[in-house]
């Protein structure tokens, strides 16, 4: 059983010289994290569409068992609300993310702090998720002309199942969520609920909706700041085990970045969770300790 653990995104300008060593060059930052972890989530997906070159290149800089979660776009969750949105889906899915091919992994929904549970607004953008990479490569083609040419993928790459499971996970950061309603809209649409933790700033809900576990560690005790002591990284392996034994995949993300504590804390989890697979195909010419060149 592989664990995905992880950080939230992986160029920062706080852990060159410390997590990241001396002369690494920031191309090859992507590449180190993979050696050392087994997942990341891209966080710049959030923030605006990405190119296919893009999500092509992370593919090629990461080995085989290395798998992505893939942030959806604040467009869709902060600005239109979830309302209307089959249009910014598609262009969101048709924006590269098919790049990933077998690399992709859940694809996160992070809601603004101030969004309630609507069970009917919440419950309509549920049932548009795709749910496998075909229906995700045929939403993708109902994209507009905001991708211009050249910026859309729609096809799968060579080779891949179309039936491959797409996953996703919903991290609502109201209190209106906690709730069996909620808990129950959420596993009726086989979507997880996150698991966050965040220095008591928003409710944490650990409740399994699906086989699905995901788990967003955003600082125990100041936001986005503070680092995870060895005692609490215990606990959160323990969880960890937990939610194995009860079947479905695990992943953690820390999204303590801010002092540069979330690669440390991140490879010290995944440490007591097994490290890396022993099985690990590298990749070819990866960086190492002394920088990529």
């Amino acid at each position: 059983m592989t664990y995905y653990v992880g950080v939230s995104g992986w160029r920062y300008r706080a852990w060159r010289g410390d997590f990241y060593p001396q002369g690494l060059v920031q191309r090859r930052e992507l590449e180190y994290v993979a050696q050392r972890m087994t997942s990341a989530e891209i966080n710049g997906s959030f923030y605006s569409l990405q190119r296919p070159s893009s999500y092509a290149t992370w593919h090629d800089e990461t080995p085989d068992d290395f798998v992505f979660a893939v942030k959806g776009g604040r467009f869709i969750t902060h600005m239109k609300k979830l309302r209307d949105v089959e249009t910014p889906l598609a262009n969101f899915f048709a924006s590269g993310v098919l790049a990933l091919g077998q690399k992709l992994g859940p694809v996160l929904w992070q809601l603004p702090a101030r969004t309630t549970f609507d069970p009917g607004r919440v419950g309509d953008f549920l049932a548009m998720l795709p749910r496998t990479l075909d229906e995700t490569a045929q939403l993708a083609r109902g994209h507009d002309d905001k991708l211009a040419e050249g910026r859309a993928l729609v096809g799968l790459p060579d080779g891949l199942d179309g039936r491959r499971r797409v996953r996703h996970a919903l991290e609502p950061r109201h209190p209106s969520f906690d709730t069996d309603e909620a808990r129950d809209l959420l596993r009726a649409h086989d979507v997880a609920m996150v698991v966050p933790d965040s220095a008591g700033r928003w409710p944490r809900m650990e409740d399994s909706t699906t086989d699905l576990h995901y788990v967003r560690l955003h600082g125990e005790t100041e936001l986005y700041t503070s680092a995870y002591p060895p005692s609490s990284l215990d606990r959160w392996a323990e969880l960890c085990r937990e939610w194995h034994d009860q079947g479905g995949d695990v992943h953690v993300y820390l999204d303590n970045d801010a002092r540069g504590h979330a690669p440390h804390d991140a490879v010290s989890l995944l440490d007591r969770l097994g490290g890396v697979p022993e099985h690990r195909t590298p990749v070819p010419g990866g960086a190492t300790e002394q920088g990529g060149g």
